[in-house]
């Protein structure tokens, strides 16, 4: 067992760091000159000199503070608090309590040297009812925080939109509405028009088809409607028109140089065998079982397929509409955490997906199938397919069933495992020149993991959520040297 590992063995294993405390291992700091990628030793475990390495988060599963500064409520406040429909009723109201302790996780980013961090505007804190006169108040937490990033050196990616609708919206009629993809727009506008100065890279949406399927089809996530199929296509459209609408509204308002894209967990297609045949089937299934996301976005189009398997469920729209939709974004985001094997077939389409089978390794999470692959073929067909190119992986990681052990450590080799298999196959696709520019690591901090409530941690820093101490995993040792070497040991 890993807990009966002596301290030289964990030397061994995962550097000198590991024989420090585990408070001293995360605020142990490289000698000047030394340890950062701008100083690293190129090695065949190298990444590109000035990759971005990063950590991610969003706003309702780490702010807290749902109350203060005139924050509106979000669909999450409201769903959340309706009993059953969450992990032990676990709600956002606390959560990481980032609000008031951001400058203490800020240090957290410094001493891992993160080079960038991603996180998302609550739409609420900045406009209470959706639309209408902004929130001075909520603005200025961000621009508190971004003062305080770029003092410690690091780089802010920013997501506007990751879930938290403002519920004004919603009983408006939410996503269901084109009004809600006009709503969004003038609010990327105005947070771009006042962020940009401090803020180069801006994200539109996180996982469309997150919010869309499970939260409109399944009613497993917030609003927790189960719509029928025309009612979830109609949903879908909306967002991506509203990510299109936000694109032209960021480029409106921002400052020149700014860029602009979006974070979607686009489905991994992955050839069950690295063969011609399997290949050219994972490259047909990424247009087809993306097709009403980012498919569209990139091509400006609706593939007909789609169209035909939705029949008389098919959206509404307007010619305009896709030219919208496929407004030309600087930067392509992708959030990656499992492969969809896919294999050739003599059928119309030319592949089939291959379901894993029930002995299927996984993460903690049943749904987080452990599939390394993906992150080198998702990035390589997207740039083959649609020519992409920019790219940065916007979210990876891995839920743990962690311990804190007596002594204040939590050893969560699994997740180690999992980075170092996932950034090995990362590695390969950018050493064969698939334009990955950066990585965001999911997550910094264990947070509110939605209808899991605090079941789920997916942070390398561990977080008593009773007291809101924090800390520093093993994983968090690793990814420090990760950063460190800018490649793997």
């Amino acid at each position: 067992m890993i807990q009966r590992l002596t301290r030289r063995a964990f030397a061994r294993l995962f550097g000198s760091a590991a024989l420090l405390p585990a408070a001293s291992r995360a605020y142990a700091q490289p000698a000047a000159g030394q340890g950062g990628p701008a100083h690293a030793p190129m090695s065949a475990q190298s990444f590109p000199r000035g990759f971005l390495w990063g950590s991610a988060t969003a706003a309702y599963q780490v702010e807290g503070a749902v109350h203060e500064d005139g924050r509106g409520l979000s669909i999450w406040d409201v769903f959340s608090h309706t009993p059953g429909k969450t992990y032990h009723g676990a709600t956002g109201d606390v959560a990481d309590d980032h609000y008031h302790r951001y400058r203490e996780d800020i240090l957290l980013m410094k001493n891992l040297g993160l080079k960038t961090y991603r996180f998302s505007v609550a739409w609420p804190r900045v406009f209470p009812q959706g639309t209408g006169a902004p929130n001075p108040r909520g603005l200025d937490f961000y621009n508190r925080m971004l003062d305080a990033l770029l003092q410690a050196g690091i780089e802010p990616f920013c997501t506007l939109y990751h879930w938290d609708l403002p519920q004004a919206l919603e009983e408006k009629g939410g996503w269901q509405s084109r009004a809600t993809a006009e709503a969004f727009a003038n609010y990327a506008g105005y947070v771009a028009q006042h962020l940009s100065d401090r803020v180069r890279h801006f994200m539109t949406l996180n996982e469309m088809r997150s919010f869309v399927d499970i939260g409109y089809r399944d009613g497993v996530h917030a609003p927790g409607l189960r719509l029928p199929p025309a009612g979830v296509n109609q949903v879908r459209h909306h967002a991506v028109l509203a990510h299109g609408l936000g694109v032209q509204a960021i480029r409106a308002h921002a400052r020149p140089g700014t860029k602009v894209g979006l974070a979607e967990n686009v489905t991994s297609t992955v050839p069950i065998v690295e063969t011609p045949e399997h290949i050219a089937a994972a490259a047909k299934a990424i247009r087809e079982v993306n097709a009403g996301y980012i498919t569209v976005i990139l091509e400006g189009r609706y593939t007909e397929a789609y169209l035909a398997r939705a029949g008389a469920a098919a959206p509404k729209f307007a010619a305009e509409d896709l030219k919208i939709i496929s407004t030309p974004i600087d930067f392509l985001g992708v959030n990656i955490y499992t492969p969809a094997y896919v294999r050739a077939d003599r059928g119309a389409s030319g592949f089939a997906l291959v379901p894993p089978p029930a002995s299927y390794p996984h993460m903690k999470s049943p749904w987080l199938t452990v599939g390394p692959e993906a992150m080198y073929w998702l990035p390589r067909l997207v740039s083959q397919v649609w020519g992409v190119k920019e790219m940065y992986i916007t979210e990876n990681g891995a839920s743990s069933a962690d311990v804190l052990t007596p002594d204040g450590h939590v050893y969560d080799s699994d997740r180690i495992m999992y980075l170092r298999n996932y950034l090995t196959q990362l590695r390969r696709a950018v050493t064969e020149g698939v334009p990955v520019r950066g990585y965001f690591l999911w997550s910094l901090l264990d947070n509110y993991e939605w209808a899991d409530g605090y079941s789920s941690r997916f942070g390398i820093t561990y977080v008593d959520f009773a007291t809101q101490k924090r800390t520093p995993k093993m994983s968090s040792a690793f990814y420090r040297e990760v950063i460190a070497r800018n490649g793997l040991a």
